[in-house]
Parts: C-alpha cells; sequence; structure tokens
C-alpha cells in the first residue's frame, strides 16, 4: 500500500487531470527537442551557478505565485542532477487566516505581501525531468517561516496562469504541484520534524539560520510511475451503476411475518 491508496476519488482524479497537463506539457515541447528547464534558460547565454533564471523570477501577479530555476556548483549536485525549481506563495495569494510562525526573530516587512513562503524544490536531471522533490531550512531561500499545515494550505492556491516567459513551463509547474500533492504534503511534516529534532540536537544553534540543515526533508518521484499509480487507484474507485434494481428488503410485521418494504414499482416483473 502506497501513500496514495485510500485517496478520496475526487483527489485521485484532480491528480489525473494534472498529470495529463504535465504530460501535455512535456509532449508539446519534447516535438521540437525542448524542455520545460530549456525555456526558462533560452535567451541567457552561459549558465551561472546561483543565477535565477529567469531574471527576476516567473510570478504571477493574480495569484501571487512564484518560481525560479538555478544550478548549484557541479560538485555540489547530486549525481545526475542539473538544477532545481523554488516554488513560492506570496501572503496576498494564501488563504485567509494563515500568519507566519511566531519565531523570535520574525519582523514583519514592509511590504505585507514580501511574507513568502517555499512550498517545495523539484530537482531535475540533465534530460529536463523531475527526479526528487524536497524541503529546505529556512536561510536557504530566505522565506519567512510558517508551520507545516499552513503551507499545505497553500498548495492549490499555486497558480502560474500567464504566457511569459514560457507557457509549457508555467502550465507544468502548476500541474507538477497538484500531481505529487500527498507526497509534498508528507515533506512539509517532515520538515517540521526535522527542523524540531535538529533544534533538540543542537541547542546552542538557532536551527532556522544553521548551515549545518540545508535540506530538511526529500523524496525521489517518477511523472510516469505516479500517473500511473494515480490513474489505476482512480479507475479503481469509480463505482460502476447497477443495471439491475435493487433487492427487496424485509421487514417483520406485528405477526412475526415477513414483508417487502422496498417500492414494488423498482422490482422486476
Amino acid at each position: 500500500m502506497t501513500e496514495l491508496s485510500g485517496l478520496p476519488r475526487e483527489e485521485l482524479e484532480a491528480m489525473a487531470e494534472a498529470g495529463r497537463e504535465v504530460r501535455v506539457c512535456q509532449r508539446v515541447l519534447a516535438k521540437t527537442g525542448d524542455t520545460v528547464v530549456g525555456e526558462l534558460l533560452r535567451g541567457h547565454g552561459t549558465l551561472y551557478e546561483w543565477r535565477h533564471y529567469p531574471p527576476g523570477d516567473v510570478y504571477d501577479a493574480e495569484h501571487h505565485a512564484q518560481y525560479y530555476y538555478h544550478c548549484h556548483p557541479e560538485d555540489e549536485r547530486p549525481k545526475g542532477e542539473h538544477g532545481h525549481f523554488h516554488s513560492f506563495l506570496r501572503p496576498h495569494g494564501m488563504p485567509s487566516g494563515i500568519r507566519p510562525a511566531p519565531l523570535p526573530d520574525y519582523a514583519p516587512p514592509d511590504n505585507d505581501n514580501d511574507a513568502l513562503s517555499h512550498l517545495i524544490g523539484v530537482a531535475m536531471d540533465v534530460a529536463g525531468q523531475p527526479v526528487r522533490l524536497f524541503t529546505t531550512n529556512r536561510w536557504v531561500t530566505g522565506e519567512t517561516w510558517y508551520a507545516a499545515d499552513d503551507v499545505v494550505a497553500m498548495l492549490d492556491s499555486f497558480i502560474v496562469d500567464h504566457a511569459r516567459p514560457s507557457w509549457p513551463t508555467n502550465r507544468w509547474i502548476t500541474g507538477l504541484v497538484r500531481l505529487f500533492r500527498p507526497q509534498i504534503i508528507r515533506l512539509l511534516r517532515e520538515r517540521d520534524a526535522a527542523i524540531g529534532r535538529w533544534a533538540n540536537q543542537h541547542p546552542d544553534a538557532y536551527v532556522y539560520e544553521d548551515r549545518g540543515l540545508e535540506v530538511a526533508s526529500q523524496c525521489p518521484i517518477s511523472v510516469e510511475e505516479q500517473i500511473a499509480e494515480v490513474e489505476m487507484l482512480a479507475r479503481g474507485t469509480r463505482r460502476r451503476r447497477s443495471i439491475l434494481p435493487e433487492p427487496p428488503r424485509f421487514v417483520e410485521d406485528e405477526g412475526g411475518g415477513l414483508t417487502i418494504s422496498a417500492d414494488p414499482s423498482r422490482l422486476l416483473r
């Protein structure tokens, strides 16, 4: 049994639809030899480590979702990986009632929409395929810290719905967050657990700024394997409508006998 087992049909169908979106984006790009990563790097010349692609990030001003792609130095990357996406949501796009975690060093920014939350990192291989999801400690992206359950509540609000710099890449990353929603939820909760353990083990350090803890949780992923499992489970949860009438129900009458309680019009004649 996997973490997808037991999900309600509605959630599985939403994930299946997201999977189809991810596949379509990858397919149309592959027809011209392109990838979701290549779309963001095109026209920028030499690929520089640590630089955000595209410059200035991708930001949806309607939904306040944001992301960028970048690469670490080659000797700091896991084998076979090229770089990764970082995804965020800003406060004006968050569900109402969500507030930053009350950490001792929290100071509200001058612009309240700057208190953004990191959602999930998506590592890509050299072929432009996603291979790993991960969460990070606060210092890694300079985010404002929100409790895991609050970040979970933000996931469905991550929507990048415009054409630039790449409509396929924007649709792809929006769909990917939905397709892997159960894994992202688990990783966010594991993130908070890892932060708590680290704080207990290193009482002399301030955990959120401790460079010794960078990646708080992670897991490998496969788009095709996820889609296959989601579609299989979604098919199994669909109830076929019976062509037979409901069987009659019997109740005991006052004399101890049994009588049919079902509507006679629903019985076969």
